[in-house]
This record gives structure tokens, C-alpha cells and sequence, in this order.
């Protein structure tokens, strides 16, 4: 692990290319002598960590030539600023998702309870029934919080 750190650009990456190195080893080791087996480990370490930084710098230079032809990104989710639209926000987060896709494909996709349940493969039934206890968990959600707020 710790001559994989050496060869990336971050934990998470040394904890790939050393996953990634040990099952190509696995897979190569065959009937090698156990003594050239860990040798063959660290070539894997350093061949993963090499290819792994190509990969994350040819995507760094995609995306910097899509940000030069179209410009900066959209950001969708970022939060909004006023307090009681963040809220509504972290508390829509922190409901179960099978609630909040179907308010959110309501609210902010403009969809029939219909279109909805043959988006997500379910009855309009069930979706309207989702919504329901959607809007209720954020109800209750909105309303401890607020709770907390003035206590």
C-alpha cells in the first residue's frame, strides 16, 4: 500500500491501482516461483498507477476542451439561497428515495402520477401513494426541524 501511495495522486486512487495490481497478479501468477511473486506484485503497482494517471489526464484534457467549446457547466443541484429553499432541500435529501424520485419527477419534471409510474415501472397508483407519504415525511421533516429551530 505504501508504494502505491507513492505512485498516485491520492488515497483513493493507491487503494485502486493496489486492488487493481494484486488481481492481475492473481490472474498472471500461474507457476511462478514464489520468490519472484512479490516483485511481480510491484511491477503490477507501478503499471496500474501509470495507466491509472494517463486515464484521469486524458479525461482532465476532455473536459477542459468541453469547457472551452461550450463553456461552464450548468449546475443543477446547487443549493439554493434562501433559507427556506435550502431547507426544503435537506430535507428533501434526507427522505428515502423511492419517495423522493417520484416528488421530484412531480414537482420539478411537471409528470402525471401516470407518466410517472411507467418511468419508474410501478402504477400510477403507487406513485400517487409515494407522493403522499413523500410530502408527509417532508412535512414532518420540515416541521422538527423548525421545532429544534426555536427550542
Amino acid at each position: 500500500m505504501l508504494y502505491s501511495r507513492q505512485q498516485t495522486r491520492s488515497e483513493a486512487d493507491a487503494e485502486d491501482v493496489l486492488q487493481k495490481a494484486l488481481v492481475k497478479t492473481w490472474k498472471t501468477v500461474g507457476e511462478q516461483p514464489e520468490d519472484k511473486i512479490l516483485g511481480l506484485v510491484y511491477t503490477n503497482v507501478r503499471r496500474c498507477a501509470i495507466d491509472q494517471g494517463r486515464s484521469q489526464d486524458r479525461r482532465t484534457r476532455r473536459e477542459e476542451f468541453f469547457v472551452a467549446e461550450t463553456g461552464d457547466p450548468v449546475s443543477w443541484f446547487e443549493l439554493p439561497e434562501d433559507d427556506e429553499s435550502r431547507a426544503l432541500q435537506v430535507a428533501l435529501s434526507s427522505i428515502p428515495e423511492k419517495y423522493r424520485e417520484v416528488i421530484t419527477l412531480k414537482i420539478w419534471g411537471d409528470l402525471t402520477f401516470d407518466q410517472i409510474g411507467k418511468t419508474l415501472e410501478i402504477s400510477p397508483n403507487t406513485a400517487a401513494s409515494r407522493y403522499r407519504y413523500g410530502i408527509g415525511a417532508l412535512r414532518t421533516r420540515l416541521a422538527r426541524e423548525a421545532e429544534y429551530l426555536l427550542n
